[in-house]
This record gives structure tokens, sequence and C-alpha cells, in this order.
């Protein structure tokens, strides 16, 4: 059965961040040099006064500079093909910035390489649903794409060909890829209403499930490392720490302290062998209006700021690179 908890992951995921109202951002080296910082897509005011989503797609790169993603699909469509009206189609940019995932206007799944070309799947690489009840997860380097559909086997695809990997995890949220991309990483519901992790190859076959203690499953989400076993969370309140948890033996191996800037956890990805990166939003009024990225090593828990942005003023909703 479908848990509250799995239809409020997918529901938070289905709208990328958050709603944002703050101003323009300031430009920083990314490490992977000149990519996609975030993208952002409009709202306007319909008959009602009320903000529904309208133009293209924006990508912001780390520049400053912005690009429009013509081709893209930005109001997500009903199964049978005809407009939602109000809900936003999913998008994804990967952890480097150089690839985004999206939805063509002709209703097939795309991924863009900046500065390259698009490969689309295959017509029927999806089951049939709406558009909004699809969440895109991208590789950090953006080899891999993960689809999930409500209700759903997550699919698994080489961006590089378009083939099909593998299906794992049915109705299972996807936390994100492995640091390597060899695997991904999901939540499901254990005995006694308790969340489990389950660690699935991107070929689709069960790695590992396991029922880990509550600092570790009562604080989301979680990124998987490059080893498929290390899971990485953050546990916040007076003093945050970075809760290091080995899946194998089922035990916390680390939890030393770190200083974050202010802002609640919405993503963190290995990005390193020693390095977790952390995007924290600080909010007003319930919404997301600025953002800081951070880079946490490990284990000692040192941080760096890598970035700090606010988002375009006029968006309805933007969705972050991954890493």
């Amino acid at each position: 059965m479908r848990t509250l908890r799995h239809a409020a992951a997918l529901t938070a995921a289905l709208t990328a961040l958050s709603l944002a109202t703050a101003p323009a951002a300031q430009a920083d080296d990314h490490r992977h040099g000149e990519s996609v910082r975030y993208a952002s897509v409009k709202g306007c005011p319909d008959k009602n006064r009320e903000k529904r989503p309208c133009g293209p797609w924006r990508l912001v790169m780390h520049s400053g500079e912005m690009t429009l993603l013509r081709d893209a699909q930005t109001v997500a469509r009903h199964a049978d093909g005809t407009s939602s009206g109000y809900q936003v189609a999913p998008i994804a940019v990967s952890g480097d910035g150089r690839r985004v995932a999206y939805f063509t206007k002709q209703g097939r799944v795309a991924v863009r390489t900046l500065g390259g070309g698009v490969k689309l799947l295959a017509a029927d690489a999806l089951p049939r649903a709406g558009q909004y009840e699809r969440v895109f997860n991208l590789s950090d380097d953006g080899a891999k794409l993960a689809v999930t559909t409500y209700g759903k086997q997550t699919r698994v695809f080489d961006t590089a060909t378009g083939a099909q990997l593998g299906s794992a995890g049915r109705d299972e949220p996807v936390e994100g890829f492995s640091g390597d991309a060899d695997e991904i990483l999901t939540l499901a519901d254990g005995e006694d209403s308790v969340t489990d992790l389950v660690i699935y190859r991107d070929t689709g076959e069960q790695a590992r499930r396991v029922t880990p203690p509550q600092l570790v499953s009562g604080n989301g989400p979680h990124a998987l490392a490059a080893d498929g076993t290390t899971i990485a969370n953050l546990a916040m309140g007076k003093k945050p720490a970075l809760v290091l948890y080995d899946s194998a033996t089922d035990q916390v191996t680390a939890t030393p302290r770190v200083k974050l800037p202010a802002g609640g956890v919405r993503r963190i990805d290995w990005t390193g062998e020693n390095q977790v990166t952390v995007h924290l939003a600080l909010e007003r009024d319930g919404r997301p209006t600025r953002m800081t990225v951070v880079q946490i090593s490990v284990p000692s828990g040192a941080v760096k700021v890598r970035d700090r942005y606010t988002v375009l003023a006029d968006s309805y909703v933007f969705a972050s690179c991954g890493g």
C-alpha cells in the first residue's frame, strides 16, 4: 500500500525544490567550469490572479548568463496528452551541471548535453502516466538517468545510448545515485512503520536492504558513496552532525560535528571519495529564497562553501544541479 511518506516524498521531488521569490544569482567557479546552476520556470497570473507556470524552462549558468530550453515541456501533460494547466513537467540537472533531463514538447524524454547534442529515449521507454507523476534523477556526471513513476518501478537509462539498464524499487522514492552511479538508493516501507533504505545496482538487482537506526532513517535526505555501502546524512539540530552509516555492518561509523550556514537540507550527494556536497535552502514564509551549497570533508566534517545564489524573482519553481 502506498504510504503518506511515499506520497510526500514524490510530491516534493515532482515540484523540484520549491517556490522561489528572490533576485538573480551571483557567479562562482563551479568545479566543472561553465555549467548550469539551476533551472527555473516563470510564474504568470491567470484570470483569477493565481500563479501558473508559463514560458520555457530557463537554465541559469554559473556565469550568470541564462539560456532558454525552448524544446522542453513546461506545463505537465496528463497521460492522454492534454495539459494539466498548473502542474510542472519534471526536469533534472546533473551534479556537474553539464546535462539536463526533461520532456520534449512531443512527449519524449530527452537528455541534453551542454554545448552538445540531445539524446531522446524511445517513445515507449516509460509506462503510461501523467508527466507530473514522474521524477527524474541524473547521476553526478549525467551518464545515467533514473525515472521514477508514481506506483511503478524506477527505470534506469544510459544517457549516451538511451538504452534501459534495469528496473528497480516499485513505489520507492529514489534518494539518488551512488557516487560512481553504479547503484541507486531508495526509501521503502519497513515493518512497524519504520523506513528502510534499499540499494539497487543500476541493472535492477537488489544489493542490500537495511533498517537503519533512527539517527539515519529519521534524518533525510541520504547519499550513497561510490563503495555502494556507506550512506551519509545530516542530523540537524542545535549541534548539526554528519552521520556516516555502514549499511553492510549496520553500524554508524562516525558523527563529526559540522558548522553549517543557515538553511534546511534539500539535497546531499557524494562528490568525491572523501567529500559530500549539501544544498541548503534558506526559507521565508515557507519558501526557499536563497541556496547555499557546501562541501563537507569526510570524516573530519570540515565545511567549505562552494556556492551561494538566489533565484529569479519571477520563478514559479526551480531545480538546482544535483551534486
